[in-house]
């Protein structure tokens, strides 16, 4: 049975992350980095908790193993379009809900959280 993008929602953060980590080709090194780097340090990932997302995101056909330079014993990984459409359905998803919030508040008179 294939999966559809709306049946991994809502994402952990950690894997959202992960996944716009992935929108170029990465290695797990990078990938951490640039977690820590997009989430402004809020996100920092272990390498066994990389690796063990990585995994089950590959299992799951998410992200694919790209191929590599044959003297670089390093992995890489890549968005499959099934990921992509993930990290978009999860962005506007979000998105909706802050406007949302957003939205509320502003007719309550008051925005209590900025």
């Amino acid at each position: 049975m294939t999966k559809k993008p709306e049946d991994f929602l809502p994402l952990s953060q950690a894997t959202y992350y992960i996944l716009l980590a992935l929108q170029k080709c990465r290695h797990g090194y990078a990938i951490m980095q640039d977690v820590e780097k997009i989430s402004k340090g809020n996100v920092a990932l272990g390498p066994g908790t990389l690796y063990g997302a990585l995994s089950k995101l590959q299992k799951q056909g998410v992200i694919e193993q790209a191929e590599a330079d044959e003297e670089d014993r390093r992995k890489y990984y890549i968005l499959t379009s099934l990921g992509e459409e993930i990290v978009k359905q999860e962005y506007n998803r979000l998105l909706s809900l802050v406007m949302h919030t957003q939205e509320l508040m502003e007719e309550e008179g008051e925005i209590k959280w900025k």
